[in-house]
């Protein structure tokens, strides 16, 4: 059953290590009752350059959230429209409820670029700190398995068809 949003708008939060490390407002692009996509601009203060991706002011994310996976994909274009790739963070499934849409960021991502050609698993440090291995194993096997499959269709090609 799909969700009535009245005006549109959500919330979405992300949580990590059980604070919020960001929240910010987004329009409601669709919601099958199992996906919501929503669009937002870049919600970081100012430039965040990670070596392979610039995100500035004047981006656009179209972002993708599962209520049954463990991942949020992120769509992510200059302001001129042009792709600059998708960045995938790894979560728990998805919670909307109120005007807000929640996830909960466990720490493992995966970034691939406009035409494919860069695959890359980020942040696996941080997961093997955060001590989800040991409080959560099953969160921590549906983390790892959920990086694993995506960059396994990254690699093959066949990401966006998630999107589709």
């Amino acid at each position: 059953m799909s969700a009535r949003w009245g005006d549109s708008r959500v919330d979405v939060t992300l949580v990590k290590a059980g604070r919020t490390k960001i929240r910010y407002p987004a329009v409601v692009v669709a919601d099958d009752g199992t996906r919501i996509t929503v669009r937002a601009p870049w919600a970081g203060d100012g430039v965040k350059d990670f070596g392979f991706v610039r995100f500035e002011p004047g981006d656009v994310f179209t972002e993708y959230y599962w209520r049954d996976r463990w991942y949020a994909v992120k769509e992510v274009r200059a302001g001129d429209g042009t792709l600059k790739g998708w960045y995938t963070d790894i979560t728990r499934p998805a919670r909307v409820s109120g005007g807000e849409l929640v996830v909960e960021d466990l720490d493992l991502d995966l970034w691939v670029s406009a035409d494919g050609a860069l695959v890359l698993r980020l942040d696996e440090d941080e997961f093997a700190a955060s001590g989800l291995t040991e409080r959560d194993p099953r969160a921590a096997e549906q983390a790892e398995h959920a990086l694993d499959t995506l960059e396994l269709l990254a690699r093959q090609g066949r990401f966006t068809r998630l999107l589709d």
